[in-house]
């Protein structure tokens, strides 16, 4: 399996803003030290103001922040928000599916299986286990560590 480049900006996102705590950040903040586009940075930024995750404030002094707690925001909900399409192999979508066997292909049972036991894994996961895990990142980022 491999995220998309939205989920894995949303999840950079996160992190710097939890590392942030309190303190308000923008997204030209966040690209510049990810070295990534803003342009990219502001669907994402967006859609986790709307999915809850992040609170955003606007005006000259504005900026955003994480809206709960890092131990709050379980990594699998975040995925899942972010994923558009979770269905690994074409017959996961019925409407699409032109697999001529997959109605006796038991390929499909093990792949779901695997993506389910991929997901139990991040769903016992928070952004609070991330950042404990990952304290070298602060320095990177250029933040008080």
């Amino acid at each position: 399996m491999r995220f998309t480049r939205y989920t894995d900006y949303a999840l950079r996102v996160l992190m710097y803003l939890g590392l942030k705590g309190e303190e308000l950040s923008t997204i030209k903040e966040i690209a510049e030290r990810y070295g990534i586009s803003e342009n990219h940075l502001m669907k994402v930024v967006h859609n986790l103001g709307r999915e809850g995750f992040i609170e955003t404030i606007r005006g000259r002094q504005g900026g955003m922040r994480l809206a709960r707690p890092p131990k709050d925001i379980n990594v699998g909900d975040v995925v899942r928000k972010c994923e558009d399409d979770l269905r690994l192999v074409e017959c996961f979508d019925p409407v699409t599916n032109t697999c001529p066997i997959s109605d006796v292909c038991g390929l499909a049972g093990m792949i779901d299986e695997a993506l389910a036991a991929f997901m139990k894994v991040l769903d016992k996961k928070t952004l609070a286990d991330i950042l404990k895990t990952s304290p070298g990142m602060a320095p990177i980022l250029k933040l008080a560590g």
